[in-house]
């Protein structure tokens, strides 16, 4: 099922690596041309654009673009007891990790009479997209708006696809999620339509925000990219994957099982396994075959797991295999060795680590207190999951007094003679011979 890449006999760079790595194709500058002119039609023709992509895209056009708040707060009524009992915890977790992780302000005396302090301000408003498509996600709601909220946010707007087995509101489910967060402006307003609507504001509607979050698909990912620069953006999400460090401790059932759990995502949902253990790689193939052929999605799972995109590669030491999952820089990334915590340790590229048997990937996606909207693509090398920082700007405060100023103040006239700037060299000038 899953095809093989075999490093065992191979010395590769980084450079190597990045080559051979299993990855999906995902064209987001080809779906900038698709998005484009819908971002445009957004911008100058609001509700009566946004209407029109909604039927032509989901099937309906919804009869309030903004869901009533009376419609939100009945969702709860049509929730499962143990789904809002779950959701609760979830939030709760969620709510203790992000909290805690609030950088906190810093001031430091750099030299008698000069201070230099750091704080962090809240974005004013913020856009979170929830996608439709093949899955219903209340835990990305939680995700998105529990971590603005952690960071002081008090302006937050959801939107998600109008359903048209709802009568174009998003899932209830959704909907559910945002009353228990105390979310009340909530849009069924979906894909690149969504984006723009956040990112310019629609009159009558919605004021436009400062930051969008949330994953989406590829024109999803694409319109965002075009209104980055107009608004802040978290990341392009590319289709979700997992990667699996394991020795020959590690259970193949729970590798398989886990395996499973990303590629039922979707077609393209990348799973693959590191391993310097060939036999039991095997014994994951006879696992991950037992549990396809019984899974509810078959028909994606299967298409991913024998997709481009996934893989077992064969390793010749855990070595090997620490390179491997560092080249790939898997948005999930799960440790089952034998020393699973010293092998996490040296982990440098990773979305989120997952330490253990029993800390598996769909834990993190609902319940571990972490955030499940994570770097895709292999740019966890260089790029971090939501976070309280996704929403707050970094903000310096510099307080010198008049004999700190004279105290440097010579230097400061010489960096800008070398860098042949004389205007900032006299507003120094100016001060001294005060």
């Amino acid at each position: 099922m899953l095809s093989r890449i075999d490093l065992r006999d191979r010395d590769l760079t980084t450079r190597d690596l990045l080559a051979v790595v299993p990855r999906a194709e995902v064209d987001v500058a080809d779906a900038l041309a698709t998005v484009t002119p819908i971002l445009a039609q957004v911008r100058e023709r609001g509700q009566d654009a946004l209407r029109e992509y909604g039927e032509r895209f989901d099937g309906v056009s919804p009869e309030h673009l903004r869901v009533p708040v009376e419609r939100i707060e009945a969702a709860l009524e049509s929730q499962d007891a143990a789904v809002l009992d779950a959701l609760r915890e979830s939030i709760a977790r969620v709510r203790a990790f992000h909290v805690a992780t609030v950088p906190p302000p810093v001031s430091v005396v750099v030299a008698p009479g000069a201070t230099v302090s750091q704080k962090w301000i809240p974005v004013g408003r913020v856009g979170l997209y929830v996608p439709g498509g093949l899955a219903v996600y209340p835990s990305s709601v939680v995700m998105n708006v529990v971590t603005a909220q952690a960071a002081g946010v008090t302006s937050i707007a959801v939107t998600s696809p109008p359903q048209r087995e709802f009568g174009g509101e998003p899932h209830p489910t959704i909907l559910a999620a945002c009353a228990l967060l105390g979310v009340d402006e909530v849009y069924a307003v979906g894909g690149a339509q969504a984006i723009g609507m956040l990112a310019y504001g629609v009159d009558g509607l919605c004021e436009p925000v400062d930051v969008i979050t949330g994953p989406g698909n590829v024109y999803v990912a694409a319109a965002k990219r075009a209104v980055n620069g107009v608004v802040g953006i978290d990341a392009e999400a590319g289709p979700t994957e997992i990667a699996i460090i394991a020795d020959h401790t590690a259970d193949p059932d729970f590798v398989a099982a886990d395996l499973l759990s990303q590629a039922e995502h979707d077609p393209m949902a990348g799973s693959v396994l590191i391993t310097d253990d060939e036999d039991l790689a095997e014994r994951v193939e006879e696992a991950l075959h037992r549990r396809t052929d019984a899974t509810k999605h078959l028909a994606r799972s299967k298409e991913a797991l024998t997709g481009r995109q996934s893989a077992i590669i064969l390793t010749a030491n855990i070595e090997q295999s620490i390179q491997v999952a560092d080249a790939y820089g898997a948005e999930h990334l799960e440790i089952h060795t034998a020393d699973a915590a010293a092998v996490a340790e040296r982990i440098t590229s990773a979305g989120a680590i997952f330490v253990g048997a029993h800390s598996p990937v769909p834990l993190g996606d609902y319940l571990a207190g972490s955030n499940h909207v994570l770097p895709t693509g292999g740019t966890a090398r260089f790029a971090s999951g939501l976070n309280t920082t996704s929403f707050l700007k970094a903000v310096s405060t510099i307080h010198y007094n008049a004999d700190a100023l004279a105290e440097v103040g010579h230097k400061v006239i010489a960096l800008a003679t070398a860098e042949d700037l004389p205007a900032h060299g006299e507003a120094i000038r100016a001060r001294l011979e005060r």
